[in-house]
């Protein structure tokens, strides 16, 4: 059975005229309903991650300041969204899902987050609307528990993932591929242990030849116990933020070909949902949509 993390606490309440498309966390499970892609069965409400788990990634100074709410200002804008103790309770859900994820994923094959791929999130601080960085705290707590030995990190959202990046440098047990545009955000790039960067306005065509070159290698070179896919939309044409020119259908062809390599090579993959910024809310839920179909089915 597909297993999808959810929970209420995914839609943090945003001051009116805010960016950041709230609504599709509700939006998205409705649809996937709706049209009998899945089950309520489907669904798990994640629990919350414990202190200890996130210190395995973030850094005690950085919990304390969330915690108590002494964020600086500019710390506070960096991250893009007003700092509650309930924007802290939704990082720490969501980061939780992605943990749970991983390990659905390892008894069913795969396994979904409607919200993480928070891959802005450094050790020691928040930004691009990332508190803590999920992919990165369930890779550690994977290793710490002897569950994996070796993960892939297949970053696709269009921006870099620069905190995933930096937190996991010096652990060569996580290998960190990022394809993302080169003139995006942010600015200043990190270094993945591969980082592909794309002209603005790459269309399907030569995206999709691209990361099926880069995946195959990929899987033959670093052999992972694991995948994280962040899946994020915002390479879609209709982005306001992306500057790339994928249709909908080259997004979902995008979705298949590493979901359907990891079953290939017979590798569990969790998926977290990352950003997609269109202004028609639509484009964004039927995209995302269409990484759940291809999971379903792929797999079941």
């Amino acid at each position: 059975m597909l297993k999808i993390a959810w929970s209420p606490v995914y839609r943090y309440e945003l001051p009116e005229g805010h960016r950041f498309p709230m609504q599709k966390y509700d939006l998205l499970p409705e649809q996937l309903l709706y049209e009998g892609t899945v089950t309520e069965a489907s669904f798990f409400h994640p629990g919350l991650l414990d202190k200890q788990v996130a210190l395995l990634t973030h850094t005690e100074a950085y919990w304390d300041k969330l915690e108590n709410l002494t964020l600086t200002s500019s710390e506070e804008r960096a991250i893009g969204f007003p700092i509650t103790p309930q924007f802290i309770q939704r990082g720490r859900h969501i980061a939780q899902g992605t943990i749970e994820c991983a390990l659905y994923a390892r008894q069913f094959g795969v396994a979904l987050n409607t919200a993480g791929g928070t891959h802005h999130a450094f050790a020691d601080r928040g930004e691009g609307f990332c508190c803590f960085n999920d992919m990165a705290v369930a890779s550690n707590y994977l290793l710490a528990q002897g569950i994996v030995q070796q993960i892939l990190i297949v970053d696709l959202d269009v921006h870099q993932g620069n905190g995933t990046a930096r937190i996991m440098q010096h652990e060569p047990r996580v290998f960190t591929f990022s394809m993302h545009g080169e003139r995006n955000y942010p600015l200043r790039k990190e270094h993945s242990d591969l980082d592909v960067g794309l002209s603005d306005g790459m269309q399907d065509e030569a995206y999709l030849k691209l990361l099926g070159a880069h995946l195959e290698r990929l899987f033959d070179a670093v052999q992972p116990d694991l995948v994280f896919y962040q899946s994020g939309v915002d390479v879609l044409a209709t982005d306001k933020l992306g500057r790339l020119a994928l249709s909908r259908q080259g997004c979902k062809q995008r979705d298949y070909f590493v979901l359907e390599a990891c079953k290939r090579h017979g590798v569990p993959v969790s998926v977290s949902m990352g950003g997609g910024y269109s202004p028609r809310l639509a484009d964004i839920i039927e995209a995302h949509a269409n990484t759940f179909r291809v999971a379903q089915e792929l797999f079941f």
